[in-house]
């Protein structure tokens, strides 16, 4: 199927124009006065009552043991994709990446002592979190279940998450919160656990343009209410530590950035940097390349503005920059870019209803991140610098220029227990190549692509 650029443009543009464009009637309203205090009683003094101690905030919803927190939640969703009927991949996705047929995305089994967020003195929490389904093809960490149960199997399972947190009271009024050990990454504004996402597809950024987890340490430290900072250090993208499958080179890599709160918290900024050396050494060091000395660096800003109870924008920026292009040619490699912006709107239509759009352009100026993967175990051996299995789409080292449009509604009904929360989730969205070629289809023969797709998240 194919779309007019011009026009596709024109949409595209309009879209993140407009959703900055919303009138100040949205703007939120001054919360009710307290009712007064009661007369005094005769012949007793006219002293103002003391005000109330604020109450304390309600506890997540779900199964707790001890102050630790046990929950399951399953994803599953299936995409409609008329333009590909034989190859079966959807072009420039990865966790939603079958058409055409049902994935079980997720099955997430979490354990956790949150920190508390109001801690003045020390405090320590935890987080488990395992999951299976077709997702954990594309969040391995290396060394941990990589490649298991093989490449004939979809569903396979991962370790999301296993950390350990602690709040400490110094060295700044605000304190420092550290985690350490396996988690999700800090940047972009996407997630691995599909319940705070406002789409059941993801960004090109977040497929393309940040990592996906760490292993290592992360400080943020709390500066002053406005300001936080942000540091760690960790041994790469989607690595862990020790040999051979564990990590696909030698060098340690960090995380640097800082946060912004505002407008008492209705407006943030997040801009975050990973930083160290990606390829694999598997792959580099035959041909003479010395992989650590080729850095990547993934750069994301997500700027995030409450306007209303009812209407929240985003707009998230990114600059992925990889020193080694991934041509093996004598001499030095040239550098590798991808640049991106994504803008975000979501409005509460009722308690129950919200409307999500997402306007995007992600420029793959060499053509070496945008990719798809037909073999289920062949992007972990792209990381490790081992062959694909099965024939890798992609666009070959051409530069493309990808624009996307999603507009969807997230339904939240209401169930008894031990139901705590379900969505679903439909959505229609149009990919172009924007600069030319025919990425999308079957077998490379689209300029553009139209999905309807729909998922459902419940949770325990």
């Amino acid at each position: 199927m194919r779309f007019p650029r011009a026009r596709f443009t024109g949409v595209l543009m309009a879209t993140c124009l407009a959703a900055y464009a919303v009138p100040s009637a949205h703007a939120q309203t001054a919360a009710p006065a307290p009712p007064a205090a009661p007369p005094a009683a005769s012949g007793t003094a006219t002293t103002e009552a003391p005000a109330a101690a604020p109450a304390a905030e309600a506890p997540p919803p779900g199964f707790w043991i001890n102050g630790i927190h046990l929950s399951a939640q399953i994803e599953g969703g299936f995409t409609i994709n008329p333009a590909t009927p034989d190859s079966g991949v959807n072009y420039g996705h990865l966790f939603d990446d079958r058409a055409n047929q049902p994935e079980l995305n997720q099955i997430l089994l979490t354990a956790n002592k949150p920190l508390d967020p109001k801690a003045t003195g020390f405090d320590w929490g935890f987080k488990l979190q395992g999951m299976y389904g077709s997702d954990a093809r594309y969040t391995h960490f290396l060394g941990i279940f990589d490649q298991a149960p093989g490449p004939d199997y979809r569903n396979q399972f991962d370790i999301v998450e296993a950390n350990v947190l602690l709040h400490l009271p110094f060295p700044t009024e605000g304190g420092m919160d550290v985690k350490a050990g396996l988690f999700p990454t800090p940047l972009g504004y996407e997630t691995i656990d599909p319940s705070t996402n406002p789409f059941y597809s993801h960004s090109y950024i977040f497929n393309f343009g940040i990592p996906l987890k760490h292993t290592g340490v992360l400080t943020t430290s709390h500066i002053t209410p406005l300001l936080d900072v942000y540091l760690g250090i960790d041994t790469g993208e989607n690595t862990t530590i020790g040999c051979c499958n564990a990590d696909n080179n030698g060098a340690p890599a960090g995380i640097i950035g800082l946060g912004l709160n505002m407008a008492g918290g209705n407006l943030t900024v997040l801009a975050l940097s990973h930083l160290g050396p990606e390829n694999p050494s598997r792959l580099l060091a035959p041909a003479g390349y010395d992989a650590n000395s080729y850095m990547r660096y993934e750069n994301d800003v997500v700027i995030t503005w409450k306007a209303s109870d009812a209407l929240t924008l985003a707009t998230e920026l990114n600059w992925i920059r990889d020193d080694f292009d991934g041509i093996f040619t004598k001499g030095t490699p040239s550098a590798a870019n991808g640049f991106g912006v994504a803008q975000y709107l979501s409005y509460n239509l009722s308690d129950t209803i919200v409307f999500n759009a997402r306007a995007e352009l992600f420029r793959d100026d060499n053509g070496v991140f945008v990719t798809a993967f037909t073999g289920n175990n062949d992007f972990v051996r792209g990381e490790l610098g081992l062959s694909p299995l099965s024939p890798v789409l992609s666009t070959g080292g051409v530069g493309t220029t990808y624009g996307e449009i999603t507009i969807g509604l997230t339904f939240k009904p209401t169930l008894p227990a031990p139901v705590t929360g379900l969505l679903i989730r439909p959505e229609i969205r149009v990919d172009d190549a924007l600069s030319g070629g025919h990425p999308f289809g079957t077998h490379g023969t689209g300029s553009s692509a139209l999905t309807l797709a729909s998922d459902f998240v419940l949770t325990f």
